[in-house]
């Protein structure tokens, strides 16, 4: 059974998504990085060893991608939960998930590869699926691969 890795609450402003969070929790989202080539950067906090909150907002140092920012971003007035990951678990992959899901119902997307160098230097590689964006808050799929988990820093 796949896990929950993270939830997504989306900011056409991160800095407004970020107080937003810190007003609603009294936790200040720390930085995460940026997402080359989407348009997006981010902010996290952790909710125990396995989860964190991402939140994630406009980058405006780089320019809009062509395929639109994920999570339907470019169109959002206001921030808020838009979706939530889970990662496959031990002996699972990213495809065997994915194709249950299909198989019930819904399409979570196709994969992506995705990196971020965070604010230390390290740089992050994943995998995941992209579901439609502006129908409500979905389900997508995540494969850390060999990289950890942020919500383990």
């Amino acid at each position: 059974m796949p896990a929950i890795d993270h939830l997504v609450y989306a900011s056409p402003d991160l800095a407004e998504g970020i107080a937003r969070i810190e007003a609603l929790t009294r936790v200040r989202p720390q930085e995460g990085g940026v997402h080359p080539g989407v348009g997006t950067r981010n902010a996290l906090v952790g909710l125990g060893d396995d989860c964190y909150l991402e939140v994630v907002g406009i980058d405006p140092d780089q320019p809009a991608p062509d395929f639109g920012r994920p999570f339907g971003i470019d169109d959002r007035q206001d921030p808020g939960l838009v979706a939530w990951a889970i990662h496959p678990t031990r002996g699972e992959s990213l495809a065997d998930v994915a194709g249950r899901l299909r198989a019930s119902g819904f399409d979570p997307g196709e994969p992506v590869t995705m990196s971020r160098t965070t604010p230390a230097g390290e740089e992050l590689n994943w995998r995941l699926t992209f579901p439609i964006a502006g129908v409500g808050a979905l389900p997508f799929v995540i494969d850390w691969g060999d990289t950890e988990s942020p919500a383990r820093s």
